[in-house]
């Protein structure tokens, strides 16, 4: 029984998500192979060999994999499937937008149901996923040979990066298929960390009441941690903040070791974003606010009084 897990990386090393896969890999049973399919990638594949628990990566190079296609990533998956002397029983994904793109795919060529935003792994064929924004969990059970795995990157630890001796071994690339082109990207510069790899958060609610205090509250105190900040989405609906910014079931999924909720009610919907959490600290003046619930440490206070006090402390 072996596991591939397909690498999320920028050509020239592998993305923290790739690292919490590994460890879902990892508790299937059987070995752990690691696609890396890029563009002069050589490093993104000696990084992925260093993976503690990885046998064995794969690398596979050429132009069609330059910016992560989904099409032709698939296509090359399909490939290493269908040599029979590979027999993968699992084979993984992150559930991030590259991984949602390609595993869809994957699984329809297979013919096998995908299996969605895992949480956690209790046997080879028997998986635990969130459902109704996190409100239960559904054990999903699988008969097909080979399954096709999203993983929630926040309900398993990351690998080691370091410490494992992977061998790496270089396949032909599956040819490009044609079906799309990269034309461009436009990427927004932010010195902040990104949402999905921090380890401080700090987010904002609509009460913060418009964008002008928004930025005027929440950035002082994302500086003094060196925090990324993030949105409600009643925040971001209302402007006060950019659509990348919203946390949530709607938004992106975070787990930081510290997530600071300010002027945030704690809608079902944000509450799936961030309650895995290590430690929650909420600031609301509405004693009542669901937000509450989950919060490790609660502060009943007006947020524009609490949180300059808090920037001052610190």
């Amino acid at each position: 029984m072996t596991a591939l897990v397909i690498a999320e990386h920028d050509n020239a090393s592998i993305r923290g998500a790739t690292l919490n896969t590994v460890t879902a890999a990892l508790a299937c049973g059987g070995d752990v192979h690691v696609l890396v399919a890029g563009l002069n990638a050589g490093a993104a594949a000696a990084q992925a060999a260093q993976i503690a628990g990885v046998a064995k990566v794969i690398h596979a190079d050429g132009e069609q994999f330059a910016h992560g296609l989904a099409e032709n990533v698939a296509a090359q998956v399909l490939a290493l499937v269908s040599n029979p002397a590979a027999s993968y029983s699992h084979i993984l994904f992150p559930a991030t937008a590259g991984g949602k793109n390609v595993a869809p795919r994957v699984a329809a060529r297979l013919d096998v149901a995908q299996i969605s935003d895992i949480t956690k792994v209790d046997a080879a064929d028997t998986f635990e996923r969130p459902i109704y924004a996190g409100n239960a969990i559904a054990i999903v059970q699988s008969l097909d040979a080979t399954k096709v795995i999203t993983v929630r990157t926040t309900g398993f630890d990351p690998a080691a990066a370091s410490g494992g001796s992977a061998s790496v071994e270089t396949v032909t690339a599956a040819p490009d298929s044609g079906k799309s082109t990269f034309v461009g990207s436009e990427i927004a510069k932010n010195d902040r960390p990104e949402l999905t790899a921090a380890k401080i958060i700090v987010s904002g609610g609509r009460a913060l009441g418009s964008a002008e205090k928004f930025n005027e509250v929440m950035t002082p105190l994302a500086d003094k941690l060196g925090a990324a900040i993030g949105a409600s989405r009643a925040a971001v609906d209302a402007g006060y903040a950019a659509n990348d910014l919203q946390v949530g079931q709607t938004g992106k999924i975070v787990a930081p070791q510290l997530y600071i909720a300010a002027g945030i009610s704690g809608a079902i919907q944000h509450l799936a974003g961030m309650k895995d959490s290590k430690v929650i600290v909420a600031i609301n003046k509405d004693p009542e606010a669901p937000i509450f619930s989950v919060a490790d440490y609660g502060l009943e206070a007006d947020l524009f009084t609490a949180v300059p006090e808090l920037v001052k402390a610190l």
